[in-house]
């Protein structure tokens, strides 16, 4: 277990290492390096400004990632809630958030464990990304258990590659703020950049999406990159984790405890896991020791599951969010609440060794001949073979079966497209026959979202139009029927 000091607030973390570390460095960008006295004193300043602003203030967009945070913290000590804003969006959707957020007041009393610090953004069926709230409280209680759980490497100098937008990343730069021992930060993922500040040293911790992971071992291999050896822990969320490359990325990071942690926006964490290939792939992990989990009857959320049978994740705790913004439309990936427990609508269940196992998303669930399937279980199988690097599952009308099963793939680097014989015979060997794609849709690369991930979505709306333009699916030059 990590030692470090605890704040009721993230402003009270900064101002206590500034008096403490004044010349150590804080935030560092690869241009722009501040210390703790001089974030402090830039922060303090620009809450001076604050004086007359209502009580939720956008993040620039367009600084460089140290001066976002300078920002963010500056609006956080005024008292006020940050809005971070994703610089992608197109002018309609940033006018229509713009318009979501109330301009109510700001509370005149200094900030307390919960008020509102932050405004972060997650996509909604609709189109419209929906804004939620975070307290003080909800993440000064994930950085202690963070440190709890993960031990001294959750205390060092954290490399966080990615936006302020993804709150995946602006966790980890504000860990580094939080334990005092800074965070080197990125705009944008730049894979040798990384490598070369985790191989340097100027970093021991990671916070990383798979799809970065993957790119920094394939870097790693071609390049033939020293280990990183002063590595200590790498923190891995934000889609499932390739088990079957845990043993590459021990190699390229052979100091460090991998850990797999499982959460979302709305919840903070929720179960965590040793990276290890032998594990079932559901499997996410036990609880944190300050999360409760009960599991709730598909049909009926107000009902407990029978056990072992998969239902809505519910989970209580003290990190979970303070709602959605005012003006926010709660559609059907809106998190459900039952008084003081709350689903973001996945579905799993706790297996006999206490760990909670995820099948996925509701939203996403597939209804084939009669039985309920998971995209995450197909894909996870997909994902395992040596020439696929990225897949997505879908359903399509079939007037026989339902919903048809159907998988975009794309052909890891430099290997050959595998023919759709070869992956649906690679499937049969590890899935119910049911769960087989029937047709297969290979491209040169999946779209990602902002944050990283595959872009399920986007690919969803292809499989339908592909099952639109094609009546019953006869296959297009790069469609394959299994």
């Amino acid at each position: 277990m990590a030692t470090a000091p605890f704040f009721a607030t993230l402003d009270a973390a900064l101002r206590h290492w500034a008096g403490r570390r004044p010349l150590a460095v804080a935030l560092d960008d690869g241009a722009t390096q501040l210390t703790f006295g001089a974030l402090q004193a830039g922060v303090a300043a620009r809450a001076a400004g604050l004086r007359d602003a209502p009580a939720t203030v956008w993040v620039g967009e367009h600084a460089s990632p140290v001066e976002q945070l300078v920002d963010f913290l500056g609006i956080v000590a005024s008292g006020r809630a940050a809005a971070v804003g994703d610089p992608d969006w197109p002018a309609s959707v940033r006018a229509r958030v713009a318009a979501a957020i109330d301009d109510r007041p700001a509370a005149r009393p200094p900030p307390g464990p919960e008020t509102d610090f932050y405004v972060g953004f997650t996509s909604g069926s609709t189109g419209l990304p929906k804004g939620f709230r975070r307290t003080h409280r909800s993440w000064t209680e994930s950085f202690r258990v963070c440190l709890d759980s993960f031990g001294d490497g959750a205390a060092t100098r954290v490399l966080a590659p990615g936006r302020l937008s993804h709150s995946l990343f602006l966790f980890g730069m504000l860990l580094g703020v939080w334990t005092g021992a800074g965070a080197v930060v990125q705009r944008r993922f730049a894979t040798q950049r990384a490598l070369d500040v985790l191989a340097d040293g100027a970093a021991q911790a990671l916070v990383a999406v798979p799809s970065q992971l993957a790119l920094m071992l394939e870097r790693s291999a071609r390049r033939a990159t020293a280990r990183c050896h002063a590595v200590q822990l790498v923190m891995i969320s934000g889609a499932r984790w390739m088990r079957h490359r845990t043993g590459e990325l021990r190699a390229l990071f052979p100091n460090a405890r991998l850990i797999e942690f499982y959460g979302a926006s709305e919840t903070s964490f929720m179960a965590w896991t040793e990276a290890d290939p032998a594990l079932p792939d559901a499997v996410v992990g036990h609880p944190f020791a300050n999360v409760e989990v009960s599991i709730r009857a598909l049909d009926q959320p107000e009902r407990e599951a029978e056990a072992g049978v998969p239902g809505l994740i519910f989970v209580r705790s003290p990190m979970l969010f303070s709602g959605y913004v005012a003006a926010a439309v709660e559609d059907d990936t809106a998190a459900l609440r039952d008084r003081d427990w709350l689903s973001v609508r996945d579905v799993g269940h706790v297996d006999a060794a206490g760990r909670l196992c995820l099948a996925g998303r509701q939203k996403r669930m597939i209804v084939t001949q009669g039985k309920n399937l998971f995209p995450d279980e197909v894909e996870t199988a997909l994902l395992r073979h040596p020439s696929v690097a990225a897949a997505s599952v879908h359903g399509i009308a079939d007037p026989l079966r339902g919903r048809q099963v159907l998988a975009f793939i794309q052909p890891a680097s430099g290997a050959a497209a595998p023919t759709s014989a070869a992956l649906a015979a690679w499937c049969r060997q590890r899935l119910e026959a049911y769960k087989v794609p029937r047709r297969f849709i290979v491209r040169d690369s999946l779209p990602l979202t902002a944050s990283g991930k595959t872009d399920h979505a986007s690919l969803a709306a292809a499989a339908h139009q592909t099952a639109d333009s094609s009546g019953e699916a006869s296959p297009g030059p790069q469609e394959f029927p299994a």
